[in-house]
């Protein structure tokens, strides 16, 4: 009897303890699945990549790094291009200038997502034959685009060639741009090519343009290296001097150009991006306010005020 007793008391208790480990496994069990069944909700399911709320956000609060090159032209375009994204939602839009040599290097190395600024197919040839292949090509934003040597209306040569004759009321110069940019590179040519017994001085966009002015005020002559569009063709009476041999070549566009993985990495930034072209009078717009004393951010946000059906268009809010 008591036999008996003490062996069903063990049995009901190994009975327990196998019961109690059975529910643990079974609990344990399904956590390691409610765990799996999340971790692939997150991930993939069935193989297929799953794109997650927070990573579309991302896209929106990451910064967006935009390099330009100090051209009238393309800081109107830049501070344009970033109002609008920042319209679109993007939370951090920096924008920084460098030279061109630079401006290739960063997209490259991934320091600029873009640039609406480049210059193709001829003005940076250079710097596309050497990066091209490590650039996306996106878009041109702005076409037929000229660059050359420009006079005053009232200067009585029409040719490159007759510049030699007349180089005394030249003072000698050809005043030019920022060293090492593509301009600067083909006028180099320019000056070899027609043999020109002119010194070719570089500087700045702004000293230029300012030396062009000083030479109008006082009815002198200058010849200047310059671009369309630019807003001093809006100002004063200019003309471009033939190039009969086709140094400078035709007229180009500008290009927008992103980091290889942009399009992955932030595609509705790049979508924009395809869509974003505008014309001279758009960029002129926005050239002749700065030029007038308006900030670029003030200049770039009342175009923007002022098209806003275009903007939209950009964007993609049709």
């Amino acid at each position: 009897m008591v036999v008996d007793i003490l062996t069903n008391t063990k049995l009901n208790y190994n009975i327990n303890k196998f019961g109690l480990i059975l529910a643990i496994g079974l609990v344990i069990g399904l956590t390691l699945f409610a765990s799996g069944c999340a971790e692939k909700e997150d991930g993939a399911i069935d193989g297929a990549e799953v794109t997650s709320p927070v990573t579309e956000a991302a896209e929106f609060s990451e910064p967006v790094r935009i390099g330009y090159v100090l051209w009238d032209g393309e800081i109107a375009s830049t501070n344009v291009i970033q109002q609008v994204l920042e319209q679109a939602g993007y939370e951090d839009v920096e924008i920084t200038a460098v030279d061109v040599g630079p401006l290739y290097q960063g997209l490259v190395s991934g320091q600029f997502d873009f640039t609406t600024t480049a210059w193709l197919p001829h003005t940076q040839q250079s710097y596309w034959e050497t990066y091209g292949d490590q650039i996306d090509y996106v878009h041109v934003n702005l076409e037929d685009c000229r660059i050359g040597l420009v006079v005053p209306a009232y200067v009585t040569i029409d040719s490159i060639e007759e510049l030699n004759s007349e180089k005394e009321k030249f003072n000698g110069r050809i005043i030019g741009i920022e060293p090492g940019s593509g301009t600067m590179e083909i006028t180099e040519s320019v000056v070899s090519e027609y043999d020109l017994d002119m010194e070719l001085v570089s500087g700045s966009g702004t000293a230029m343009a300012a030396s062009l002015k000083k030479a109008i005020d006082s009815e002198e002559w200058a010849v200047v290296v310059l671009w369309t569009p630019h807003w001093s063709f809006n100002r004063w009476d200019l003309k471009y001097l033939d190039d009969p041999k086709g140094v400078y070549g035709d007229a180009d566009n500008v290009v927008t150009l992103a980091k290889l993985d942009l399009e992955e990495e932030k595609p509705n930034l790049y979508g924009i991006l395809t869509r974003f072209q505008w014309t001279h009078d758009d960029i002129q717009a926005v050239m002749m306010d700065i030029e007038n004393g308006m900030k670029p951010e003030e200049a770039a946000e009342k175009w923007v005020e002022n098209n806003q059906e275009k903007v939209n268009e950009w964007i993609g809010e049709e």
